[in-house]
């Protein structure tokens, strides 16, 4: 029985379809990053793809306790961006990261925050324990990291038996700045970066000091279908044009 050569022809050309179509795939990756790396991170991920031709960044931004919960539980990852160094660390016993591939890439300040029409802000820690201030956000303490930091920075001030009535927490922190960019709390405690994109409707009441350094790790997943590509990605954000980028939005070099 005779094959007909177009019946060839077609399946040759259905097999290298099939074979393109692969290779795009494998260009294509997950990043699941701290919310408040989602303005910084938008636009590197459009610097990448310009740097690197078939390559597409698809963002998933969320507390970095909550995307550790996704990753667990099974959600298509390829590369992780925490915001803190315990949630990262959680994810590395959980073996969901690939040996040799975690590093940091950017640092953060914590700082307090008001609305903008607020007249007589807070001049230290200490104020928050007055009358003035009757709510309070950050974080959940649990899976938000500001919220840690927070925790951390006002147990060492003394003040965790007087703020403890007037916490409102966020599952983000930037649920915790809209917060207070509508006014809904009389003070909130977010990163540097967040304060600055409501500079309308919020100002910075101080600068907090913590006792840990907020720096960001990144790292690609063991389970990452496409991991040249999220090395790369990684590689780009520890690059130049990346730190460049996330300079202007107001992080610091690791």
């Amino acid at each position: 029985m005779k094959t007909c050569p177009c019946s060839l022809r077609t399946a040759a050309v259905m097999a290298a379809l099939s074979l393109v179509a692969v290779a795009a795939q494998a260009q294509e990756i997950v990043v699941s990053a701290a919310a408040s790396l989602t303005n910084a991170f938008q636009e590197v991920g459009k610097a990448f793809e310009k740097a690197q031709p078939g390559t597409k960044a698809t963002f998933n931004f969320a507390a970095s306790g909550a995307l550790l919960a996704q990753m667990t539980q099974g959600a298509p990852v390829d590369v992780f961006a925490s915001a803190d160094q315990e949630t990262m660390n959680r994810a590395v016993a959980a073996k969901l990261i690939a040996e040799g591939t975690r590093a940091d890439f950017a640092h953060n300040t914590l700082v307090l925050v008001v609305p903008a029409t607020t007249t007589t802000p807070p001049q230290q820690l200490g104020d928050l324990a007055g009358a003035s201030y009757k709510r309070i956000s950050t974080g959940t303490p649990a899976s938000v990291p500001v919220g840690r930091y927070t925790m951390e920075s006002v147990q060492q001030a003394g003040l965790t038996a007087a703020l403890e009535p007037k916490w409102i927490y966020g599952e983000s922190v930037r649920q915790v700045l809209n917060y207070v960019a509508r006014g809904e709390v009389d003070a909130g405690f977010v990163y540097r970066t967040d304060a600055l994109i409501e500079r309308d409707k919020t100002k910075i009441a101080l600068t907090v000091p913590t006792g840990t350094p907020i720096s960001y790790p990144i790292a690609q997943l063991a389970s990452s279908k496409n991991a040249a590509t999220a090395k790369s990605f990684i590689a780009f954000v520890r690059g130049a044009e990346g730190q460049e980028i996330l300079g202007r939005y107001g992080f610091s070099k690791p």
